[in-house]
């Protein structure tokens, strides 16, 4: 039995975390929720320091051909270093570096194509920490 997610009334319950380590310390997490009817999963940020509100009440959106996965930034330190994004089969995803620089990566299999950044598939990571 499928059930349309866009439809769906959303039941939200917690599926899982993930933490994002530098030299096994953890640095960040990523939560990730998932409606228990549609079983479509939801994804929120948590850097370690930052205590900004987002932008969005509720549950972020993603589209039904998007993944969510961790973006590294290899040339970056810190905090700057990671971030949550959307991630297509297929295309180019544009994100914005902490040096203000929005920049055009490519992406093939939901994998980032760029040696300068990695990307990593949240439902690849629930439950488990990403070492950067």
């Amino acid at each position: 039995m499928s059930v349309d997610t866009e439809t769906c009334k959303h039941q939200i319950v917690y599926f899982g975390v993930t933490n994002i380590n530098i030299d096994e310390r953890t640095i960040g997490s990523v939560d990730t929720w998932r409606c228990a009817i549609c079983k479509k999963k939801f994804c929120e940020e948590k850097q370690l320091g930052i205590e900004s509100i987002s932008d969005y009440v509720g549950m972020p959106k993603i589209e039904a051909d998007e993944k969510w996965a961790i973006l590294v930034r290899k040339l970056f330190k810190g905090k700057e270093r990671w971030n949550l994004v959307r991630l297509k089969k297929d295309g180019t995803i544009k994100v914005e570096n902490p040096d203000d620089k929005v920049v055009e990566l490519p992406v093939r299999d939901y994998k980032v194509d760029n040696p300068e950044y990695a990307s990593f598939l949240i439902d690849d990571h629930v439950n488990k920490a990403i070492e950067i």
